[in-house]
């Protein structure tokens, strides 16, 4: 879908606050949330479901919770790279630095199973996600029978890496290219773009703002800003790097929001094709307590979803996301309310 059209979808949300009886009816009609899930967020519970999917291998999450506190505490929370180290589900985390260093990557590494099966690799027969190119790079380049072969495999991932993020940085989607490690390539520049216009479960509609998720570098909105992070982490059965493009912003105070997040998946060796997680810090003009409601909305494209073995794997796993994901609201309201108590 073209970038216009997605703008085009979500601008005319209307400026004004919202109103806590306008957010109610978005849970119930957009999100289809019932009656008692409503009752639960008002009394301090965290709600969370899976949303329908318009594809087969598309995964949509949505959760809430109230928040008592600011958020500006939010968005520090999400810049906080040491919280996330500290989390069990991650193996390793490295910050990018400004401008990126090669040294960043240190620890972005493929593990031994995965450098064994990258020897045998070919497009559309590969358990790791890559494109075709890189496949025959990694093949042609390294001496698999020296005994460094592993070190040269990480040595050449980290320099890809880095030429990788830093083209991003230069020329945006376009250079994210097209995943050939299954047999249907994955466009990973036209799944940002087709999952920014599942617009009706967002809370609020930040054309700026979703805008430059798809023409980054270009059309910075005011307020907003940039990080970036890789992480090994713990998904499925096997561990999982992951390259982030964070982006923060401020937004304006007659949108009914006063913050909004995106974690943004450039790269994913196993699972996502492609992901992207908001999250919107949307504050009502008519609350009681000062506070906020906590949205997140999380969107992936995911192989190994499809057919019948798939489709057990796929409840098996949007039951256990959806579960962590009401556990991660919990915690992320217990950590901004006790700072703010402080």
């Amino acid at each position: 879908m073209a970038l216009a059209l997605v703008v085009g979808a979500v601008a005319g949300a209307p400026s004004r606050a919202q109103t806590r009886a306008e957010l109610q009816t978005f849970f119930q009609t957009s999100i289809g949330l019932s009656e008692e899930q409503i009752a639960a967020i008002d009394s301090g519970r965290a709600v969370s479901k899976a949303l329908p999917s318009r594809t087969p291998r598309e995964v949509f999450l949505f959760g809430v919770i109230y928040v008592h506190s600011v958020p500006d505490g939010y968005l520090a929370l999400a810049r906080d790279f040491d919280r996330l180290r500290k989390l069990p589900s991650y193996l390793a985390l490295g910050v990018v630095s400004d401008p990126p260093q090669l040294s960043d990557f240190k620890g972005f590494s493929f593990d031994k199973d995965d450098i064994e099966a990258l020897k045998a690799c070919e497009p559309g027969n590969c358990p790791i996600q890559l494109p075709a190119s890189s496949i025959k790079e990694f093949q042609e380049a390294v001496n698999w029978s020296a005994p460094d072969a592993n070190d040269q495999v990480n040595q050449l991932l980290h320099g890809k890496a880095l030429a990788g993020l830093q083209a991003y940085q230069r020329e945006g989607n376009t250079v994210l290219g097209v995943y050939n490690d299954k047999r249907s390539p994955t466009e990973v520049p036209r799944q940002f773009s087709y999952m920014l216009s599942y617009y009706k479960v967002f809370p609020r509609r930040f054309p700026d703002f979703f805008a430059y998720l798809l023409s980054y570098p270009n059309g910075r909105p005011a307020g907003a800003e940039d990080g970036f992070y890789w992480a090994n982490v713990k998904f499925g059965l096997k561990p999982t790097l992951r390259l982030i493009h964070v982006v923060t912003m401020h937004a304006n105070s007659a949108s009914g929001a006063a913050a909004v997040v995106a974690e943004k998946q450039l790269y994913s060796s196993h699972y996502f094709e492609t992901a992207l997680d908001l999250t919107f810090c949307i504050a009502v003009n008519d609350s009681k307590e000062p506070g906020f409601y906590l949205i997140k909305v999380m969107g992936s494209e995911q192989a190994g979803l499809t057919g019948l073995k798939g489709s057990i794997v796929r409840g098996v796993a949007v039951d256990r996301s959806v579960s962590s994901l009401q556990k991660s609201l919990i915690a992320i309201r217990k950590i901004l309310e006790e700072q703010i108590a402080r």
